[in-house]
């Protein structure tokens, strides 16, 4: 029996275990999520599990704008160098205990200290947090932090009770969102239950939400047409037709603030000794054999965007001196060449074990070949391939990240040294400044120039490159009412509801 079938009949069986729970939505997520721990969390299926489980500080609306949640004011100072929050009266966490003042400068320092905090960079600027009062905190920076509220606004932000900090908190989270961790069993499902005491319970009608891990993009359809699922994220391009004529589905779709490319090892332990990770002309001439226009025709089906950088086109920092780059196989050949490699050479890569995702490295591989560079690809379940990376145990990772809304977000902990998400260890100390210098200017245009000039280096050296933006594309039942997909690619429960 193969493994997809194998999968299959799992998911079938456990998911009409779940039927019979009325009230309880049914997601079907591509991956499973690694630590559900927000300072250790790195995967986007992750943050799609916290919106349910933990509020933060900010949220963003679908119009990408700011707003309040656990805080419901701020007030940033003259200079740059202080913040107010004023915090949201009532709130209890999931154990009963209060979230205050107390809470908060409690969480941002575990988010600095934790040795395993993927946090650290995102808050690197907060000096000192100060409770003015229970419910009133100033966060005292050492300089003016232009990304700070929005990356409060995703899992920097995140609260959960400093009364849980000594126990495993990804066993046992512990926050204050709209549902409560039940239970997990890896590879299979999370399990939420409706948090009672809720702040903002009125906006709940569900009992629950389970989340599935489906790699398998036609699992997860096959369950949602069966109604085994209620809901699928990422629904691959090609089968949106299908989504689409059924009577009893529906498909939406959001423009997506992420993207996909390759990150290669530069300078993380022994693997990073490898041809691709010491000579940028290596990495220059395996982009250059790459058609992303072909990608997003053939794998789906033009509904994403070919990318060429961190910021997509549709963004106000899009850097116009960096469009996406055309094929050419024969200036491909000449970087090898000119690297002392003109009869080729050989490049590991990891992929996640998804069929999208293998379908764009396999094109990638057929294209890299023209070339003269074989490629040698291995895939892994997503988590542990981030944990791979973040050990060094790669040379290459086909890996993408769901994007911020504010440009720092996208680039600055990939690419600083020592940056949460570093995992190449690639370092420029011009880099490091540039963007220090982007987080402290607020003017649209003068961050523009910075983060041209940092584009100027990043693109020579090129520690990773971008194939494409994402989109958001989901199938969803038609007993659901009330759900709107976001360009952030959350998936938001306030006001959704399940036909009995």
């Amino acid at each position: 029996m193969t493994f997809r079938s194998t999968f299959l009949i799992a998911a079938l069986l456990g998911s009409t275990a779940l039927a019979a729970q009325g009230q309880t939505l049914r997601i079907g997520l591509e991956s499973d999520p690694d630590a559900l721990d927000p300072d250790r969390s790195r995967t986007f299926v992750g943050r799609i599990v916290f919106t349910a489980l933990c509020d933060k500080l900010i949220d963003v609306t679908p119009d990408l704008e700011l707003v309040p949640q656990l805080a419901t004011e701020w007030t940033v100072s003259e200079d740059g160098r202080s913040v107010d929050m004023m915090l949201r009266e009532g709130v209890v966490f999931h154990d009963g205990t209060p979230f205050d003042a107390e809470a908060v400068k409690a969480n941002i320092e575990r988010s600095q200290t934790l040795d395993t905090s993927v946090r650290k960079s995102e808050v690197s600027s907060i000096e000192e947090v100060e409770v003015v009062d229970t419910h009133h905190v100033r966060l005292n920076l050492s300089a003016p932090d232009a990304p700070l509220l929005a990356q409060l606004a995703d899992r920097s932000g995140m609260m959960i009770s400093p009364a849980s900090f000594d126990s495993d908190v990804a066993a046992n989270p512990v926050c204050s969102g709209p549902f409560k961790f039940v239970s997990r069993v890896a590879q299979d499902r999370i399990e939420l239950e409706k948090f009672e005491d809720y702040w903002n319970a009125d906006e709940i009608s569900l009992d629950g939400v389970t989340y599935l891990p489906i790699p398998d993009s036609t699992v997860r359809l096959a369950n949602l047409q069966s109604g085994d699922l209620d809901l699928i994220n990422r629904l691959a391009a090609t089968d949106v037709e299908a989504v689409e004529s059924s009577d009893s589905l529906t498909y939406e779709r959001a423009d997506g603030l992420g993207y996909q490319g390759i990150t290669f090892n530069t300078s993380n332990g022994a693997k990073s000794d490898n041809p691709f990770g010491q000579d940028a002309r290596l990495r220059q001439a395996l982009s250059l054999t790459i058609d992303r226009n072909a990608i997003n025709q053939v794998v789906f089906a033009g509904l994403n965007a070919p990318a060429s950088q961190f910021s997509s086109a549709v963004s106000p920092y899009f850097d116009e001196a960096y469009p996406v780059p055309e094929r050419d196989v024969e200036q491909a050949r000449a970087l090898l060449a000119e690297a002392g490699y003109e009869d080729g050479l050989s490049l590991e890569m990891q992929f996640p074990n998804m069929p999208v995702s293998q379908q764009v490295v396999q094109m990638i591989q057929a294209m890299a070949a023209e070339a003269g560079i074989q490629i040698n690809l291995t895939a892994k379940e997503f988590a542990t391939m981030l944990s791979d990376q973040a050990a060094g145990d790669f040379q290459a990772s086909q890996v993408g990240w769901s994007g911020r809304i504010d440009p720092d977000g996208n680039i600055y902990g990939f690419v600083t040294t020592g940056g949460g998400f570093n995992d190449g260890k690639y370092a420029n100390e011009e880099v490091d400044r540039i963007l220090a210098e982007a987080r402290t200017v607020s003017d649209l245009e003068e961050r523009k120039e910075l983060y041209h000039q940092a584009n100027q280096i990043l693109m020579e050296d090129l520690p990773l490159f971008y194939l494409y933006n994402d989109a958001w594309l989901y199938g969803v039942s038609n007993d659901v009412e009330g759900f709107s997909p976001s360009p952030d690619g959350m998936i938001r429960l306030e006001g959704v509801t399940l036909s009995e």
